[in-house]
């Protein structure tokens, strides 16, 4: 039991890790979202199932839902368009 324990923190501290190394926001997000969502799996799992592997599967599931959600939600910069001195028009963030 204490094994376990300490393999749990142990994954979760290395997950945490690397989702510092996230570059971009999206990046970060889906990060975020993947240890949010492996949490709430594995709880949940646990809660349904009772035994390791649901609490396995459970967190798999929540830390790819977590991940999507997590990709899908980063907002998008908008974009204007923009007309040059000399008459031509470019787009870039507003």
């Amino acid at each position: 039991m204490r094994s376990r324990k300490l393999a749990v923190v142990a994954s979760t501290l290395l997950a945490m890790s690397l989702a510092g190394c996230a570059t971009s926001e999206q990046q970060q997000r889906a990060g975020t979202g993947a240890l949010v969502g492996a949490g709430v799996g594995a709880l949940a799992g646990q809660a349904i199932g009772g035994n390791t592997k649901s609490t396995v599967v459970g967190a798999g599931a929540g830390a790819l839902l977590g991940a999507a959600v997590g990709t899908a939600t980063t907002p998008r910069p908008q974009y204007c368009r923009y007309q040059r001195s000399d008459g031509s028009i470019y787009t870039a963030p507003c």
